[in-house]
């Protein structure tokens, strides 16, 4: 009864918490763009007759998320002129990246992709690079805005807040270009932004902006971070504690995830050209599709801590490779609907398990010193080469068609597989781990 009576102010004060809803409304912000410059916008290119291969080159847009921590360090030592004495650094960031992507969605609001496909280039562009300066820069508040015991709750609400958008830009973006035009779709998701600004307003400095603010200005000069500080220490601290087994566990980092990359800018292609509307595809894929993947990642979590990180791994790399056959087997058999769900059943709910396992792996491999840094890495890292080679998904299934080009991303999963259990037989025994390398963030209990 004591233990009770303990936890209850505990978590009276965690709901209780503004900085929660704050951080719900910033993960609505944080989510909302980025399907609308991925798998929602080539839907809309396909129907209006833009070739495959132009949609794969057209979703190199989407590399701007990969390579954020080339200009994470600026965000975080520079100030906005003007508006950083007003809204502090971190804010004024927040509030200049969510209105350039409101404008950005503008843009491609008034686009018209079948005959100037270069202005709706262009405003993808100015959607990705702001949308992937306001993930670093919420990242950052969070960080700053609550301490250590209360960052886990400030995830979990920022995970829910960006599921809620992508159901958003995903099935409500779809629902509205069926019923009413692109063009609606578009304005309303730029509307939608609203809730991430009026977050950003309403939020506080940060204890960090009120203690540069006061602190005297020749002490608080406008410095880049060095290039050593951002980039080369946190690298030598990887190469120090693994070894050449480094290039091995990159190599894997870089391959797992490949197969969703690649298939996912050719899925929506795939259910138009068999000749499912916007709603049967905003219904089944959209909505019901991501609380699959929800329940994916969620048994991910489950299978980390009861059967250990490397066999989780070893498993979510197979099965999301695997659930590609699939999309192969829809392909070959036409437009029915029970097949569509039944394919993105299996696919969502493999890739939110192996989504969930390959971040346990990266938290895993981080230091304490370098955490958030080396994450960034890894995480641009495992997103690269799958948005390099999804660009060039639409000539393949130009040249190979559907069936094949899907049969063919699920093979993505052997070599996998290969990498998965040399990193797991390398992998350090408890009774050989040392300080700097502990058994069990390899072995079975990561951080998820």
């Amino acid at each position: 009864m004591k233990l009770t009576a303990q936890r209850t102010p505990l978590l009276a004060d965690i709901l209780t918490d503004r900085r929660l809803a704050l951080m719900l409304a910033l993960g609505f912000s944080s989510g909302l763009p980025f399907l609308l410059i991925f798998s929602t916008q080539s839907a809309w290119l396909r129907e209006v007759g833009i070739s495959r291969t132009e949609i794969g080159l057209l979703s190199y847009v989407a590399l701007a998320y990969t390579f954020k921590f080339l200009w994470a360090p600026v965000i975080d030592a520079i100030d906005v002129p003007g508006l950083a004495a007003l809204l502090g650094r971190r804010r004024a960031w927040m509030l200049l990246a969510q209105l350039g992507v409101a404008v950005g969605l503008v843009g491609l609001a008034f686009g018209d992709p079948a005959h100037s496909l270069a202005w709706t280039v262009g405003s993808a562009f100015l959607v990705a690079f702001m949308a992937a300066t306001q993930d670093v820069v919420v990242d950052g508040w969070r960080i700053d805005a609550a301490p250590s015991e209360r960052q886990g709750v400030m995830s979990a609400t920022y995970q829910l807040g960006y599921r809620l958008a992508l159901l958003c830009a995903g099935a409500g973006a779809l629902y509205i270009a069926d019923f009413v035009s692109w063009k609606a779709a578009y304005l309303t998701m730029s509307s939608l932004m609203a809730v991430g600004l009026g977050a950003c307003l309403l939020a506080g400095k940060s204890p960090q902006d009120k203690a540069r603010a006061a602190a005297p200005p020749a002490s608080r000069p406008l410095a880049f971070p060095s290039l050593a500080a951002s980039f080369i220490e946190p690298l030598a601290d990887l190469v120090r504690r693994k070894g050449p087994m480094l290039v091995v566990i990159l190599a894997l980092v870089a391959l797992y995830r490949l197969p969703d990359f690649v298939s996912g800018v050719m899925a929506n292609p795939l259910y138009i050209d068999l000749g499912f509307s916007k709603s049967d595809i905003a219904t089944v894929s959209k909505v019901y599709g991501v609380w699959v993947g929800i329940a994916g990642a969620f048994a991910g979590g489950l299978a980390v801590s009861r059967l250990g990180l490397m066999p989780s791994l070893l498993c979510g790399g197979l099965a999301a490779s695997a659930s590609h056959l699939m999309l192969a087997l829809l392909a070959r058999s036409g437009p029915k609907i029970e097949l569509l769900t039944l394919a993105i059943s299996i696919e969502n709910f493999a890739s939110g398990f192996a989504g969930t396992a390959l971040i346990a792996y990266m938290s895993s491999l981080t230091s304490p010193a370098f955490a958030a840094t080396q994450y960034a890495l890894l995480s641009s890292l495992y997103a690269l080469p799958g948005k390099i080679v999804g660009g060039l998904s639409g000539l393949m299934v130009d040249s190979f068609g559907y069936p094949t080009f899907f049969a063919s991303t699920s093979l993505i999963g052997i070599p996998v597989a290969a990498l998965c259990l040399i990193v797991w037989r390398k992998a350090p025994s408890p009774e050989t781990a040392t300080e700097d390398e502990p058994a069990s963030r390899e072995k079975g209990m990561a951080p998820l």
